[in-house]
């Protein structure tokens, strides 16, 4: 009778065990294959798939289902072990730099930063929040994606130059386009950073410390994946390659990557040479998409804050902008001197 108990619930658990067990595949797929139709989709979700093995693993537990209940066990350890960077910081921020970053008007003569990163859904999201933030905030670095001319237009009228005066605009497809915003000049800008199939990404060098420390911050904005794309999803990603060779320029890379840390490609920007803002900080998962659907919380996180290994991190906070469809994305950056 025993291996017969809650047959509902023993079939339910196995349904949620292949369901784990398929998202981990997915997740341990070599990258070429993570391009594969959909799989970007299933790889996005990834943390979600703990709670699934978990609720798979007490179903199989009160049915009696141990083999179910193994796999699921299996799916929570591998999800938890991706997952855990999120939750350990190591290098915390300075008091110095919690004080710099909390002066009522932002400086960029020392060696922290207030940055934000949000994509703007093709124009569509309010400009004046956009500005309110940056002044709240008192940030001092802004990456925009998805921008339009109407909506910069918008965002002078908002009074964004009030507060980051210098910027520099970048085209995805002659319309809609990618911005950077800053507080100081900046040195060296351009519309497009590198050659890129995805959309023209601006960058600008910001002089930290007193002009001794030179960072270069880029507008970022990838393909998304969708049934036209799934290629070149992958190929817009490894382009970016061409500024992790760059090793003689210190960078800042902000904006919507469309992909997680699960996903492969990304992974392989980041390298020896990259971190994520978010991980780093043990803050926790940071889901940043879609923000823009009722009673549907944001649940992906393709969103990022890309530093250099040798900087600390942290205040990590998300925003809800109106009118968009991801969150806007905030750090403190405390650069090595």
């Amino acid at each position: 009778m025993a291996r017969h108990t809650h047959p509902v619930l023993a079939a339910l658990a196995a349904i949620l065990a292949i369901v784990a067990l398929l998202g981990c595949a997915a997740r341990l797929l070599p990258e070429d294959m993570q391009s594969l139709p959909y799989v970007p989709y299933v790889i996005s979700l990834s943390p979600w798939f703990a709670l699934v093995a978990l609720v798979s693993f007490v179903l199989a537990c009160i049915s009696r289902r141990w083999f179910t209940a193994v796999v699921a066990c299996a799916c929570i350890g591998l999800q938890v072990w991706w997952q855990l960077p999120y939750f350990r910081g190591d290098l915390p921020l300075s008091g110095a730099a919690m004080a710099a970053v909390a002066q009522v008007k932002p400086s960029t003569d020392d060696a922290y930063a207030r940055v934000m990163t949000c994509n703007v859904y093709k124009g569509q999201a309010n400009a004046q929040d956009i500005v309110d933030a940056v002044r709240d905030q008192r940030v001092e670095v802004l990456a925009l994606q998805e921008t339009t001319e109407p909506f910069l237009k918008e965002l002078a009228n908002a009074g964004i130059y009030d507060y980051l005066p210098h910027s520099t605009v970048g085209s995805a497809d002659h319309y809609y386009g990618n911005a950077l915003f800053s507080a100081a000049p900046l040195d060296a800008p351009t519309d497009a950073e590198f050659d890129s199939s995805a959309s023209d990404m601006p960058a600008g060098t910001v002089l930290f410390d007193g002009g001794r420390l030179p960072v270069r911050f880029v507008s970022v904005h990838t393909t998304s994946p969708s049934a036209s794309t799934w290629d070149l999803w992958r190929r817009s990603l490894n382009e970016m390659d061409a500024l992790r060779s760059r090793t003689d320029v210190h960078y800042v890379l902000m904006g919507d990557f469309n992909a997680t840390t699960d996903h492969a490609p990304f992974r392989r920007l980041l390298g020896e040479r990259f971190q994520d803002a978010s991980m780093t900080s043990g803050h926790g998962l940071v889901f940043t998409w879609p923000s823009n659907m009722r009673f549907v919380p944001a649940g992906v996180g393709i969103d990022h804050i890309v530093t250099e290994r040798d900087v600390r991190v942290g205040q990590i906070k998300t925003i809800r902008i109106p009118g968009a469809d991801h969150d806007a994305l905030l750090a403190t950056l405390e650069f090595a001197q």
